[in-house]
């Protein structure tokens, strides 16, 4: 129970630092280190065949993507500052991700908030290290996503519409691939999707998704656009081998159902699938409240069992958990990735498969473990 209320504690701070701050003005508004990669273990996307749809929409996007949720935050990554070598290596992590064909890139207006100290927004660092990628290749096409922050004082359709356009200035782009709400609000739900509507139709964004959204929720946005013949692409929410509560709580089923896509953020646990934690060396900072050296050794099976399949493929520990999450159809999972060796890591997942055998048995040790709590609006 501590853990749980713990965990829940984190994840509100993550979604009320940026409110917090923004009030404050207003009275003056999913990486980690992994190990390196042998080279045989990459893989260059090169082809639309290596793409996806994102649900019944126009935009295709290849099958694994990018979160830039560390770039530029110190509110729960990088230790709590930011300085220039943190932001030569996310520099690095997105020439690498596209180096290796992986250009779906993940952010949102509220990382890296501009009031935290030190912090650069995400979406600033995105926009220029694209501008730069595009001095040296023109022809380079990225994906980018991003989300609108429903807090309590946001009302109506036209709120999204600022919003998004704000974001269009941080990033100095016109349009975007994919925006996205990025939790449900406290109310005004429905002014949020007409305004992801109205976004559309206007030509600012091609594809439009919710994030953290149960099914009853994400059905009810889907009828909603359905009605102005706009398709729902996808739904972003908490997804890994030992956070399975999609599954549980019927959102996988409908997103499936529905042919919305299911975009996984914090595929690796932030981490703690990836083997470089255990009991004696746990993840410092937030994450440590959540992956504490008590559930890491409970976990320590099934990361031993990870271990042993990757080797049968010459794979990583991390290339097998997103090779686990890619296998269950219909999901593009985005882990963060801070510096260029975790950027080409994560390619390794793609191009290959585990076996229905591999896959079940990893969900059965996974489903011994006590469930680890995700962001607490899901269960709205």
């Amino acid at each position: 129970m501590i853990q749980v209320l713990t965990a829940k504690i984190v994840y509100y701070q993550m979604a009320l630092h940026f409110s917090s701050a923004c009030l404050c003005s207003l009275s003056q508004m999913r990486g980690q280190k992994i190990r390196a990669v042998a080279p045989e273990s990459s893989v260059t996307v090169n082809s639309e065949e290596d793409k996806v749809k994102l649900g019944g929409s126009d935009l295709k996007v290849t099958k694994l993507g990018i979160g830039a949720w560390s770039w530029g935050d110190t509110s729960y990554w990088n230790n709590f500052e930011w300085d220039d070598k943190k932001l030569k290596a996310a520099k690095t992590a997105f020439d690498a991700s596209i180096d290796c064909g992986i250009t779906f890139i993940d952010t949102a207006e509220v990382y890296g908030s501009r009031f935290s100290f030190g912090a650069i927004n995400s979406e600033t660092l995105l926009g220029r290290f694209i501008k730069e990628r595009k001095e040296k290749d023109p022809e380079v096409e990225v994906a980018v996503a991003t989300k609108f922050a429903a807090l309590p004082w946001r009302l109506g359709r036209l709120s999204v519409l600022a919003a998004l356009k704000d974001s269009l200035a941080r990033m100095e782009l016109s349009s975007v691939d994919l925006y996205q709400l990025h939790w449900p609000g406290i109310w005004g739900n429905e002014g949020y999707i007409d305004g992801l509507g109205d976004a559309v139709e206007q030509g600012l964004v091609k594809a439009v998704g919710v994030s953290n959204y149960s099914e009853k929720r994400l059905r009810d946005a889907y009828e909603q656009l359905k009605r102005r013949g706009i398709p729902l692409a996808s739904n972003q929410v908490n997804y890994s081998l030992i956070y399975r509560f999609p599954e549980q709580n019927g959102v996988k089923a409908a997103c499936d159902e529905l042919g919305v896509t299911l975009i996984a953020y914090s595929p690796i646990a932030q981490g703690a699938l990836t083997g470089k934690y255990t009991p004696e060396n746990p993840p410092t900072g937030p994450r440590g409240q959540i992956y504490t050296p008590e559930f890491l050794t409970e976990l320590q099976p099934l990361i031993n069992r990870i271990k042993e399949i990757g080797e049968s493929y010459n794979k990583t520990s991390t290339q097998v958990v997103l090779n686990w999450l890619i296998a269950q159809e219909n999901v593009v999972p985005i882990p963060g990735a801070k510096n260029a060796e975790q950027a080409k890591e994560f390619g390794g997942a793609l191009g290959w498969r585990l076996t229905q055998q591999e896959i079940d048995q990893l969900r059965s040790l996974a489903s011994e473990l006590k469930p680890v709590t995700g962001f607490p609006v899901e269960k709205l």
